[in-house]
């Protein structure tokens, strides 16, 4: 009587996530990030994984119609400046999608962005 049965009582035991897997849900989860809070997303996501570090690159990122006109008219430090200072933001977001995936504690971020011909932006995490 120790309350209900765990409903995946198979006795199996779940082998831990390939890299690819992990990989994977590392890219869905910073691209949903990315467009729940921007409210416009990126073509694709790139996840790399290193002994200690987690990069992921999102591709051709969709700017937002201020910031193409900022862009148009020579302020693209400007949307880069606002983009990096938003990504410090929302980092406990993103920290907490790569913990998830990875089983490991974050203990460092960094962001760039690019506003080149096709945008992009670098999450870097260091694990703990």
């Amino acid at each position: 009587m120790g309350g209900p049965a765990d409903p995946d009582d198979s006795g199996e035991r779940r082998s831990a996530p390939s890299a690819q897997q992990v990989r994977d849900e590392i890219c869905r989860e910073i691209l949903r990030i990315h467009e729940e809070s921007y409210g416009k997303g990126a073509a694709r996501a790139h996840a790399i994984l290193a002994e200690d570090y987690v990069v992921v690159v999102l591709d051709d990122v969709e700017l937002m119609q201020n910031e193409k006109f900022l862009i148009e008219h020579g302020e693209e430090e400007t949307v880069v400046q606002v983009r990096t200072q938003y990504q410090r933001a929302i980092q406990a977001s993103f920290r907490a999608a790569i913990e998830r995936a990875t089983g490991r504690s974050v203990i460092g971020f960094a962001s760039a962005t690019n506003m080149d011909e096709l945008p992009f932006v670098a999450e870097i995490f260091k694990l703990g």
